[in-house]
């Protein structure tokens, strides 16, 4: 879906650029020593609109959130929504996450959340999913042992397509939900919720090593 350009976006920005991390990969490696305050770093890929991410970080005061977004006309209503809320524990990123590993070190993260991503249902797209062998590589790099990732989507083909992925790369799959329920959920979740559709969702967990699973012949055609 296309999002609607959004009127006065530059001072909107400007007003809410508190929160936003300017040059991120000047961080890279020392994100929780610029921000000492906080024990954990958690990252969310494509936040939005950013009310899953405002409220995970209200929820969870003690935890450090980078939320990437590239798109100006979502992020600018994420970061008001963090200004509106006082938030100090959460940070934006207005960059591509394809380059995750410009911004945060090996094991500097925690968890991962990927909310209700692009689906790409061609199969020659399959390689621009977050949820691709080559993406769980950059997530595999930035988490530390036992780091998370909290996968979420209302498309069912995409989510055992992507439960396959991550079980052929090694990850440790577990709390697989194919009706999952959550307090705090993006606006497209909420939406969903109305409309009665279910909603599916995992935890992958790293473990000791990843393996790039072989391309299947047909999978670019």
């Amino acid at each position: 879906m296309r999002m609607r350009k959004k009127p006065n976006l530059i001072p909107r920005l400007e007003r809410s650029s508190q929160v936003l991390e300017l040059a991120p990969e000047s961080l890279c490696g020392s994100w929780l020593d610029a921000y000492p305050s906080f024990g954990e770093l958690h990252v969310e890929l494509g936040c939005g609109k950013g009310r899953f991410t405002c409220e995970m970080a209200e929820a969870n005061p003690s935890v450090l959130f980078a939320a990437i977004e590239k798109v100006p006309d979502a992020l600018v209503v994420a970061m008001e929504r963090a200004c509106e809320r006082s938030l100090t524990n959460l940070r934006f990123i207005a960059k591509d996450a394809a380059n995750l590993g410009d911004y945060f070190a090996p094991g500097e993260v925690s968890r991962i959340y990927i909310n209700f991503p692009d689906p790409w249902p061609k199969k020659k797209q399959f390689k621009r999913r977050l949820t691709a062998p080559s993406f769980q590589k950059l997530c595999f790099d930035a988490l530390r042992p036992g780091g998370e990732i909290w996968f979420k989507t209302d498309n069912s083909p995409l989510f055992e397509w992507s439960l396959e992925q991550y079980e052929l790369c090694g990850w440790q799959v577990r709390d697989v939900s194919r009706d999952w329920r959550d307090t705090c959920m993006t606006d497209y979740e909420a939406k969903f919720r109305e409309q009665g559709v279910k909603i599916n969702r995992l935890v992958a967990v790293k473990s000791e090593n990843f393996v790039m699973p072989e391309s299947k012949k047909g999978d670019e055609e």
